[in-house]
């Protein structure tokens, strides 16, 4: 794209990834730039992190609106109105409904801290360990109005290690996280991603790997 892609990120908590995010379009090696950050929660970090950035903000209470969908048509109003190209879901706590997913097809991206589609939901982490799987990691999807359900565009693996605790696995996977959704972006920037299906395709085909994995084979 000649020009930045213009980005409206949603955030309910701390907002970590989206600082990873703020930092790639503040040094350059990210071709976007964030013109609104939304959050349903008016403490959240979120958005301490965009105002010292000096981006937009704007905190829209779910608990104000009588239905999902009155919340999101809000939301969705005032996104239109920044002129967004793409919507980024940055630990947004709450299901977004048939009406926002029309308003940007294939034009929303989350990430999950898990390898969909295994543990969808919440609590993942604890699940993973629970069920004893060898491999954990994350994702990042568009997203479509089921629960993490979207078509997959980039995903890291992290090995789970028989000491892990829930807390040491989430920190292994978040280093990932913040790895992989700029890259995700960086790639609907330069117009490389196409979805066919339940299939993302990368033209041309990408072979990045984040760089803090020991194999990269397991990308």
């Amino acid at each position: 794209m000649s020009k930045k892609l213009r980005i409206g990120a949603l955030a309910s908590g701390g907002g970590t990834n989206l600082q990873a995010i703020i930092d790639r379009c503040q040094d350059g090696s990210l071709p976007a730039e964030i013109v609104l950050v939304i959050s349903n929660n008016q403490d959240a970090g979120a958005l301490e992190r965009a105002s010292k950035a000096g981006i937009p903000v704007a905190c829209i209470d779910h608990r104000s609106y009588a239905s999902r969908e009155e919340f999101d048509h809000r939301v969705v109003s005032a996104l239109q109105n920044a002129k967004v190209d793409l919507v980024i879901l940055a630990g947004f706590m709450r299901i977004i409904s048939e009406i926002f997913v029309e308003a940007f097809p294939n034009r929303i991206m989350n990430i999950h801290p898990a390898l969909l589609p295994a543990f969808p939901g919440l609590h993942v982490q604890r699940k993973a360990l629970e069920y004893g799987v060898r491999i954990s990691g994350c994702t990042v999807h568009f997203v479509d109005t089921g629960t993490d359900t979207g078509p997959i565009i980039i995903q890291a693996a992290v090995p789970v290690l028989d000491s892990d605790t829930e807390a040491t696995l989430s920190a292994r996977i978040l280093e990932q996280e913040h790895q992989i959704y700029p890259r995700a972006i960086q790639l609907f920037a330069e117009g490389r991603l196409r979805v066919s299906g339940r299939r993302v395709c990368i033209d041309p085909p990408d072979d990045w790997c984040p760089q803090s994995l020991a194999n990269p084979a397991i990308c």
